[in-house]
């Protein structure tokens, strides 16, 4: 599943999936068993993207977060500090593990970092 996420710019308040329905708040709309990906950019915001993974990690789904460039990865490990508090009230704790990817972007392979975050 993709997820694309609200940036300063868009008006609505949730995280927008690829089915197009937005989830509001900590939750999203996942398939339990399945590892969701979440693109994050450097203009998103980290608390946003925090609900989508706390919202997929307390469905029971392995998130992947894929940032492009510097301003990105920092929003992503933010995001991962941000959802790590959300979920700690529950008592659930994440592991992150980093890796090199290359995604295609307008046709043209380019270096991403991938963030799989899990329960630990």
């Amino acid at each position: 599943m993709h997820v694309a996420l609200p940036n300063r710019r868009h008006r609505y308040s949730g995280v927008r999936t690829s089915l197009g329905r937005v989830a509001r708040g900590r939750e999203a709309n996942v398939v339990p068993g399945k590892v969701g990906i979440v693109r994050v950019s450097s203009h998103s915001l980290p608390k946003a993207v925090a609900g989508a993974v706390a919202g997929m990690i307390r469905a029971g789904e392995a998130v992947e977060l894929q940032a492009v460039g510097a301003g990105a990865v920092n929003q992503a490990v933010k995001a991962i500090a941000v959802a790590r508090v959300f979920l700690a009230e529950e008592g659930v704790d994440l592991v992150s593990m980093p890796r090199f990817l290359q995604v295609a972007i307008d046709g043209e392979d380019r270096m991403a970092i991938g963030i799989s975050v899990e329960r630990r």
